[in-house]
């Protein structure tokens, strides 16, 4: 004969019955299932990482080859920039005139000058504006500017337009006036504060050489502007 089953016996098995989303191994519940499916669970199959390919690991060196050739190069141009004009500031061009000038005084009548066109003395109080003109400007306006560091361009009136346009190119820079300048005996003529060079034609590296050597540089208001 067979023992009877508790009463909790009971209620397990006719629970189970009822629910058969139960897995089966619950019904035997053993201590020695339970300490199997907590191995598995703590067991971790780890993927091996790929490896990286060759050119993944090539691109970093060659990034970092490129920075150092950059930087070399870097050095050695401004090294060799250096070497050759410690100031980065031209030397004037040959053939640049020192003049000697009067006092720069404030008038509103008409200067005669010693230089034609002048290269600075007694002039007006209001400076011209620096720019491109298609016309004569008066002589005291044009010396404050010259005053306050500019570069003034003047050409004769019949100068072919070729080389007009040219010097017209250099009033796009920071206080340089260019102007027409009627009796002038020189095709064009270059000038700042107390120095002047004579062209027969528009050079533009002599007039860049000019400009970066002495604008803003022997006026004695350097740096103003106009």
């Amino acid at each position: 004969m067979l023992a009877p089953q508790s009463p909790s016996a009971e209620r397990i098995s006719s629970f189970a019955l009822e629910s058969p989303w139960i897995p089966e191994v619950v019904l035997g519940n053993t201590r020695r299932l339970r300490r199997a499916s907590a191995r598995k669970r703590k067991t971790v199959v780890k993927r091996p990482e790929p490896a990286a390919s060759s050119k993944a690991r090539l691109w970093p060196k060659l990034a970092g080859g490129g920075v150092v050739v950059a930087l070399v190069l870097l050095v050695v141009f401004v090294a060799s920039d250096l070497s050759n004009n410690p100031n980065t500031v031209p030397d004037p061009p040959a053939g640049v005139e020192y003049l000697a000038i009067s006092d720069p005084l404030h008038t509103e009548e008409s200067v005669a000058y010693e230089q034609d066109p002048p290269a600075g003395g007694p002039h007006s109080t209001t400076p011209i504006r620096c720019q491109a003109y298609d016309t004569p400007v008066r002589n005291e306006n044009a010396v404050h500017a010259l005053e306050h560091g500019a570069a003034w361009i003047t050409y004769q009136p019949d100068l072919d337009d070729g080389e007009v346009s040219v010097l017209e190119g250099f009033a796009r820079r920071r206080d340089v006036l260019v102007s027409p300048y009627p009796g002038q005996d020189s095709p064009i003529v270059l000038t700042t504060w107390a120095t002047q060079l004579r062209l027969d034609s528009a050079d533009e590296d002599v007039i860049d050489q000019f400009i970066r050597a002495l604008q803003h540089r022997t006026a004695p208001e350097n740096n103003v502007g106009c």
